[in-house]
């Protein structure tokens, strides 16, 4: 076991940033080794600023899963773009990552290099490069480097694993010396009940990506443990409007059942132990305007 306060030991916070659905929270989950952060097709997914610790060698890496920025149109978007924004501050590397294969990539990201401007502490990250002919990556690359002066560019696939070593590693020899700020065996800042929030969130969305909007939330309302080990887990689904619930709970509650069974597994598999999860659905109107619910997704 790495000694935590060994005098070789480096510590330090790496951001990830880029537009929604670049694949940041999946580079997240492919650095720490571990599930951290959901995943999901829909755009805008990760909606608070989320820490993963990711062990190399000597060194933790402490990453920050941002949501993706772009043009806020709505107050629960403004919060999330905030979250993104506020983390270039408190990082010793960004990593701005670009989805490679994505059209119009530079233009696209335009906004994203200004907010950039005059740091010299970002490393660009090229992802899904598996889907680009590698003379366009050399173009893009080059023109890319030509608009910003990244510190170094890596080429990488988050979802099958190129280059992430090489990434890894490039923090591990090149963030300041230090003690660990967390324990070796913890991978993540969230707390139990968000996390398992999150979870049934993206089993939701798994099943309903065509069918349900953006604009839903799952809240952990109680968790009690007991003598035995196991855990009853109460989470309660909001939604916008009442055709929106039916959609959740399916024909004879068929589709929350199946949506609650695959999120209990994952839970289970997150904290080791039985779980008994009930879930409700609720008609919320308009939660997302509403601010006092962001604590609950883990924004200001």
């Amino acid at each position: 076991m790495t000694n935590q306060n060994a005098e070789q030991n480096r510590c330090g916070f790496v951001s990830v940033i880029g537009l929604p659905n670049a694949g940041k929270s999946t580079l997240v989950n492919a650095l720490v080794g571990a599930k951290v952060s959901i995943v999901s097709r829909k755009v805008q997914t990760t909606r608070a600023r989320l820490l993963g610790m990711a062990i190399k060698g000597d060194t933790q890496i402490v990453l920050i899963d941002t949501p993706g920025i772009f043009t806020p149109k709505k107050k629960l978007e403004q919060a999330m773009v905030d979250a993104a924004l506020s983390s270039f501050d408190d990082a010793d590397f960004i990593v701005h990552l670009i989805d490679a294969s994505q059209k119009n990539a530079i233009e696209n990201n335009r906004k994203i290099i200004e907010g950039l401007e005059g740091r010299n502490n970002v490393v660009l990250a090229l992802n899904k490069i598996d889907r680009v002919a590698k003379p366009d990556l050399l173009a893009l690359t080059q023109t890319l480097n030509d608009t910003f002066p990244y510190k170094d560019t890596f080429m990488i696939s988050a979802l099958d694993g190129r280059g992430i070593d090489d990434l890894g590693q490039y923090f591990a020899e090149r963030l300041p010396e230090g003690p660990w700020l967390f324990p070796e065996d913890q991978i993540s800042n969230a707390p139990l009940r968000l996390m398992a929030a999150e979870i049934t969130r993206e089993k939701i969305f798994d099943r309903l990506h065509q069918e349900l909007p953006y604009a839903i939330f799952v809240e952990t309302e109680d968790w009690e443990q007991f003598d035995n080990g196991s855990v009853k887990i109460m989470q309660i689904v909001y939604v916008n409007r009442e055709n929106q619930k039916g959609i959740v709970l399916g024909k004879g509650g068929s589709r929350i059942k199946t949506i609650g069974e695959a999120a209990r597994a994952e839970i289970e598999e997150l904290i080791g132990t039985r779980v008994h999860l009930k879930i409700f659905v609720k008609v919320q109107e308009n939660w997302a305007e509403r601010t006092e619910n962001y604590r609950l997704i883990g924004l200001e």
